[in-house]
């Protein structure tokens, strides 16, 4: 709000209540209302501050789920990779404990 603004804010409120009587109690309002908006003025800029921060905290989480997201998709193949190859691995030990078992029946068959 410019000082011109405010000043003929001021003018209107003294056109409505008659100026003789109430001269120093309008100053005195005037002087309030002028540290009441001060105050405000003060609230604003602090809730400003405040949403700002916030923002900036809202966008580095995002950044940061959206990097473990990713790290998340990435460990998710590895995890999908190493239990294809445990899988493999224990089809592969079946076999192997198959033909030592049909060669050691072989052999208990030669010994009889």
């Amino acid at each position: 709000m410019s000082p011109s603004s405010l000043e003929s804010q001021i003018a209107e409120h003294s056109d409505t209540q008659p100026t003789e009587m109430h001269d120093h109690d309008t100053f005195g309002k005037l002087a309030m209302s002028s540290s009441d908006f001060s105050a405000l003025e003060e609230r604003i800029a602090r809730t400003i501050a405040v949403v700002k921060s916030e923002r900036q905290s809202r966008a580095a989480a995002e950044q940061r789920a959206e990097k473990l997201d990713t790290e998340l998709n990435e460990q998710l193949a590895v995890v999908k990779s190493l239990q294809d190859e445990v899988r493999s691995l224990n089809d592969e030990r079946d076999q192997v404990r198959q033909r030592v078992e049909r060669l050691l029946s072989q052999l208990d068959a030669l010994e009889v």
